[in-house]
């Protein structure tokens, strides 16, 4: 799973059929302490994620192991929306 924040939506009208309904985001990894760093994704989301939330993405096969993208042409999906992150001092 990979850290990271939900910057904003992706808009794609001509898409493969499976892709029809996805929400698209676009995110970029963060550290714990919320730095963010150079990499993007666009990612799928099924649970709602919006504009600043913090989220864990499953990147890779693991993204098509839930029952909203067993048949999906995806590699990278929010799993979770981060409530916080608690660094231990």
């Amino acid at each position: 799973m990979i850290l990271c924040r939900v910057i904003d939506r992706i808009v794609s009208s001509t898409k493969d059929r499976r892709l029809d309904g996805a929400k698209l985001l676009l995110v970029v990894e963060v550290d714990p302490d919320g730095t963010e760093r150079a990499e993007q994704h666009v990612v799928a989301d099924t649970i709602g994620a919006g504009q600043g939330d913090t989220v864990l993405v499953a990147i890779g096969s693991a993204a098509r192991l839930t029952e909203a993208t067993r048949t999906q042409p995806i590699d990278a999906l929010v799993i979770g929306i981060v409530d916080r992150v608690e660094l231990a001092p």
